[in-house]
């Protein structure tokens, strides 16, 4: 009998982030990425002010050279949309970002940034929706549940959870 996975839990569910590297990774191959790391962490890489306005597009690897029987490693460039009008402020950051990237890689992965004009499309996420407000019942409830804890900042943080929780709940 096989070991059951280190990452499933009792019921064979995995968390859909460790599902997703290997969705991604054959769509990565096609574009130069090794790895989903430079896709996945793009926005922490970046910074929130070039997060919503570039893309990585295509990490393009040069042909090896030999040099003596050796062969000469080169970085690679890569290809970054980027909208129009930040175009030329992330052009005065494409050293600095590099770095970045290199860091995460552990090696001098990338040489040189590439800049490509092209629109980004961003996702459109909608907004969670509010808890609807307890009703005289559910605060006497949710208070007495809380009356033994003296932590004043665990108790606040306890009686959001209660609202959120009691809140989004059907009434009975």
């Amino acid at each position: 009998m096989s070991e059951p996975d280190a990452k499933a839990n009792r019921y064979g569910a995995r968390p859909v982030a460790d599902l997703i590297p290997a969705l991604m990774r054959p769509a990565a191959k096609r574009r130069g990425f090794a790895s989903v790391d430079l896709v996945a962490y793009w926005a922490d890489i970046v910074g929130a002010a070039y997060a919503d306005c570039t893309r990585p597009e295509r990490l393009t690897w040069p042909k090896r050279i030999e040099d003596g029987g050796e062969q000469a490693y080169e970085p690679a460039t890569l290809t970054v949309a980027v909208e129009g009008s930040r175009a030329l402020l992330f052009q005065h950051e494409a050293a600095d970002i590099a770095r970045r990237i290199n860091a995460v890689y552990g090696f001098k992965a990338v040489g040189r940034i590439r800049i490509v004009q092209k629109p980004i499309t961003r996702i459109a996420v909608e907004p969670s929706p509010r808890p609807r407000a307890l009703s005289p019942a559910e605060e006497k409830r949710l208070a007495a549940s809380l009356d033994g804890i003296e932590n004043e900042g665990l108790k606040a943080a306890l009686e959001r959870l209660g609202r959120g929780v009691m809140g989004t709940e059907r009434r009975r």
